[in-house]
């Protein structure tokens, strides 16, 4: 069963041109497409709203609360009575930001914080030790805490604040290192995994998915988001496994807006052909060649699908280890002989994959791209067989929403 064809709306008559400006009128005319690509340029300094709702943003803005809240007592209270040393850095605000916030960026894993803050307060140290200037010492420490973090795998933002920290106040780096940077660190994730466990974000969050043995429905694979990003070539504050999967999720609504709301009732064949077990090979046979088809749903006195018979059942049981043509072995398969199968039921595929008439077409894809199905039976909420869908009928439909689509 064909889609209607998309009703195409007329197109509105074209406008008239303008008249020419005269030439004493070009710079009064230049002045308003010099302001609009100023005011487009400006728009740029306003980033897009954030895609989270009101419940993640409360989890994000409690979650960095009880970190850094937790990190301070703790370490206030390791200093003891020096309360006026640094028991504390101000970076690890934006560590939090990301720990809480953003549990799922490369940049918020466990390495990132613990070696990206520690090692580049170590490199400002050493920065501090060998150049005199603190300007150039500082510039060099942020240089070269992200040359050690990114070979490394552990690239932090905070990181380049403390080296800069380490440079600017001249303290003992190498002891900072220890306490407070690490030991504020470890506090807050041990802070980060708990309360992000308990409110529903895995963390650490897993960078690289477990090999995959198909690839997810979509037109593009794994191997194209890898070309994808070695040509991007910039660094993404999103594993690339994740953004793999956003690319599936997108392209998935993409597929669906094109087929609309088409289910499955509205490409079906029905009302469909179909025997019951103790159909005889012959009776079987002789329906599929009359009504060109390919497969028969096998159903119980009440329409409740029990199984498939396929052309391929047929073959496979057809003696082909014989020398006899292909039309002899199967003449004496459907005729029947001694020892062999005689009923629907003996060669019948079973259970077989079925689908509900008011489920989306697109939910097919998968079926016949990976399942290996070639015809799917459609039955009602009763599980009573109510028509058959084949793998031509979705291409069809598919077909007519795309032209529908580019019409």
């Amino acid at each position: 069963m064909s889609l209607p064809p998309s009703s195409i709306p007329p197109r509105p008559a074209p406008e008239p041109s303008p008249t020419p400006a005269r030439e004493s009128g070009v710079g009064v005319a230049r002045a308003p497409a010099v302001a609009t690509r100023i005011f487009l340029w400006l728009r740029h300094f306003w980033p897009a709203p954030l895609g989270i709702n009101g419940r993640e943003r409360v989890r994000f803005i409690a979650g960095a609360v009880l970190g850094v809240l937790l990190t301070a007592v703790l370490s206030r209270a390791w200093a003891g009575g020096n309360v006026h040393g640094p028991w504390m850095l101000g970076s690890l605000g934006a560590s939090a930001i990301l720990v809480f916030g953003m549990p799922s960026s490369p940049l918020a894993q466990p390495w990132p914080v613990l070696g990206g803050s520690t090692l580049s307060a170590l490199v400002g140290a050493v920065c501090a030790a060998l150049v005199p200037d603190p300007a150039i010492a500082g510039a060099l420490a942020v240089g070269l805490a992200i040359a050690v973090m990114v070979p490394l795998r552990c690239l932090h933002p905070p990181g380049g604040a403390m080296a800069l920290y380490v440079v600017l106040t001249a303290g003992d780096g190498w002891h900072l290192a220890v306490f407070p940077i690490l030991f504020n660190a470890v506090v807050l994730l041990i802070a980060a995994m708990v309360y992000n466990g308990l409110t529903g974000r895995r963390y650490p969050h897993p960078q690289r998915a477990a090999s995959r043995t198909q690839v997810a429905p979509g037109a593009f694979t794994a191997a194209d988001v890898d070309a994808a990003l070695a040509r991007y070539n910039q660094v993404l504050d999103v594993s690339r496994d994740d953004l793999e999967g956003l690319l599936h999720l997108a392209g998935r609504a993409a597929f669906q807006r094109t087929l609309g709301e088409v289910r499955c009732a509205d490409i079906m064949s029905s009302p469909p052909f179909a025997v019951e077990a103790d159909a005889s090979l012959n009776e079987a046979w002789a329906l599929m060649r009359r009504e060109r088809i390919k497969a028969l749903p096998v159903v119980n006195a009440s329409r409740l699908v029990i199984g498939i018979v396929t052309v391929a059942d047929f073959m496979r049981l057809a003696n082909l280890d014989t020398h006899e043509g292909l039309g002899r072995r199967l003449r004496t398969l459907v005729m029947g002989r001694a020892g062999q199968p005689s009923a629907v039921g003996q060669i019948m595929s079973h259970p077989v994959q079925v689908a509900r008439v008011a489920q989306h077409a697109m939910d097919l894809v998968p079926l016949f791209s990976h399942g290996g199905h070639h015809h799917i039976p459609i039955v009602d909420s009763e599980d009573r067989l109510v028509g058959v869908i084949t793998q031509t009928d979705l291409v069809r439909t598919l077909a007519v929403a795309v032209q529908g689509r580019d019409a």
